[in-house]
């Protein structure tokens, strides 16, 4: 399985933004999909994440509300819809991928077997 995640960039505080993690080789509706973020000096954190089998997904609390994931299995794509974006929001986002999640543990980067490369998102005036 290999990740593409794009739609960084500079966006004003409260603005909004649509990353996109495009998978191949594998069917985004057979994959549990991660989106995690890492800033400068910072470990790589949990944001959100949907299940392959399309339970309600999971949101860290300090993007609860603000940010929301879908998935689009006809153009095997997972979206992250970042609004009301503040500065804090600043980093490097990373979508990753499993084929066997256990749900529980689905905010740990070690969680997932595929990893995209990362796009960054700048909240900046």
């Amino acid at each position: 399985v290999q990740l593409q995640a794009s739609g960084g960039g500079l966006v004003q505080p409260g603005g909004s933004l649509r990353l996109s993690c495009t998978a191949s080789g594998r069917t985004v509706s057979g994959l549990s999909i991660g989106w995690f973020r890492q800033s400068a000096g910072n470990e790589r954190k949990f944001v959100a994440g949907v299940r392959r089998g399309g339970e309600a997904p999971r949101y860290d609390d300090s993007v609860r509300g603000r940010f929301t994931i879908s998935r689009d299995n006809a153009k095997n794509t997972v979206y992250l819809l970042l609004n009301g974006v503040k500065p804090e929001d600043t980093a490097v986002y990373h979508c990753a991928a499993s084929n066997s999640l256990i749900w529980s543990a689905a905010s740990a980067p070690a969680s997932y077997s595929f990893w995209g490369q990362g796009t960054l998102v700048t909240v900046s005036s």
